[in-house]
């Protein structure tokens, strides 16, 4: 059975708020219901509860520290994929100070296993010089059955768009815009039927080629990356619908693109 959720980003971020006015309230309530139309007959995937993991860590990086919500996220094998390939998040940040602005990100787009252990999120971003650009996070379900981030990737679109007006915001609340973005989409795989297999055959890679990947525990949902001899870098993701293996994303970095 597969799940399709739209979510309003607006009231997500609100639901997240630590102190909540009356009117903020009003906007969690409406949030949770819209969490309540996901159809989750026979999953326990919640695309809901990793859009809202998302953007908690990108308003503590806004609120504490871009490194410091970097670090404090993170799974105890996370890696961030820079130019050269995947590296551990505290080697990668190891002689970083947090900026005095973060980048701000905001997901668009969530897909997860249909036992919830793995699931990866698709957005957009914006750094401190206003540029914009595109991530893609890979998240896991841990034993306190909160969601770390393993993995992740951005870049920065070439060219860069034309400057967008954005929405109005409410004087006193509390958002994360980016130019871009919309409303939240989350995706569940099928779920495994008793005795099925769904063993995933990856196709063979170029000579020179490094790669890593993970699936769910319930091998409904995998995720590769790879880093090709030129430089260039990328992120696919597959699961189980309709009967069959689908990609359900690939994000490519072109060599030196960020």
């Amino acid at each position: 059975m597969t799940g399709r959720h739209l979510i309003a980003s607006a009231a997500l971020a609100v639901l997240l708020s630590a102190c909540a006015s009356p009117q903020q309230q009003r906007h969690a309530q409406q949030g949770r219901a819209a969490e309540r139309t996901l159809d989750r007959i026979g999953t326990i995937g919640d695309p809901g509860r990793v859009a809202a993991a998302d953007i908690a860590f990108a308003r503590m990086a806004r609120d504490e520290g871009q490194w410091t919500a970097f670090r404090a996220y993170a799974a105890s094998d996370a890696v961030i994929h820079g130019r050269n390939g995947p590296v551990p998040i505290e080697v990668f940040t190891a002689n970083l100070e947090d900026p005095e602005t973060s980048t701000a990100w905001t997901p668009n787009t969530i897909w997860t296993s249909c036992d919830g252990t793995l699931a990866v999120t698709f957005g957009r971003m914006q750094v401190q010089s206003g540029d914009v650009g595109s991530y893609v996070t890979v998240w896991e379900l841990q034993s306190d059955r909160d969601y770390k981030w393993t993995y992740d990737i951005g870049a920065l679109d070439d060219p860069q768009p034309e400057p967008e007006a954005g929405p109005d915001v409410p004087e006193g609340e509390e958002f994360i815009l980016v130019p871009g973005m919309g409303s939240i989409e989350g995706r569940v795989a099928d779920c495994p039927r008793t005795g099925a297999f769904y063993g995933f055959t990856r196709p063979e890679l170029s000579q020179g080629t490094r790669s890593g990947s993970a699936q769910s525990d319930d091998g409904t949902m995998t995720w590769q990356w790879v880093q090709l001899a030129d430089g260039t870098r990328a992120v696919t993701v597959d699961w189980w619908r309709g009967g069959e293996w689908q990609q359900a994303a690939e994000f490519v970095v072109p060599p030196r693109s960020d």
